[in-house]
């Protein structure tokens, strides 16, 4: 097995400044339609992913690489290659109907976790949008959830309403 890269210390220090950081950004992105925030460091596009909460049900915005096939976001549970998921993974388990915003539009989508034969077919399509995406694999034990998104062909109330400042 893996050793992990990080500690459960260093872990939880840095999933609450990813956190601060995400909310700001999600909310900088939303609040001018894509126009400012909408880049990671190194210049890679952003999306910003709207689902709920899986214990509490609210609004969640989360800043996230823009990857895609053939247009169908992908979403990659990374944290940086910490030990843990992020937070946000459970909240599309529970409710993979969602809202994804780019610098071009806002849509409705499902997400599905997606394999593990599917992950590897995926992979280098993924770490194409962003190679640190295969240190982040290789910092930890974990395998990295991925999801795809499918579009949704019913609007989701839920996810359109004007709750840009909860992350």
């Amino acid at each position: 097995m893996k050793q992990e890269k990080y500690t459960p210390k260093q872990a939880k220090t840095a999933k609450r400044i990813i956190k601060y950081f995400a909310k700001f950004q999600a909310r900088v992105f939303l609040l001018s339609n894509g126009k400012l925030w909408n880049k990671w460091s190194g210049g890679f596009p952003v999306m910003v992913v709207r689902t709920k909460g899986a214990k509490t049900n609210k609004i969640r915005n989360i800043p996230l690489i823009y990857v895609h096939q053939d247009g169908m976001p992908i979403l990659v549970a990374s944290l940086g290659g910490m030990p843990k998921n992020p937070n946000w993974y459970y909240n599309v388990k529970a409710h993979p109907n969602l809202k994804i915003s780019t610098t071009h539009d806002s849509k409705n989508y499902i997400a599905e976790e997606v394999s593990k034969e599917q992950k590897d077919e995926l992979w280098p399509l993924i770490c194409s949008f962003y190679p640190d995406y295969e240190t982040y694999q290789n910092n930890t034990s974990r395998d990295i959830p991925v999801f795809l998104c499918r579009s949704a062909s019913v609007s989701y109330t839920h996810l359109t309403l004007p709750t840009i400042y909860s992350v």
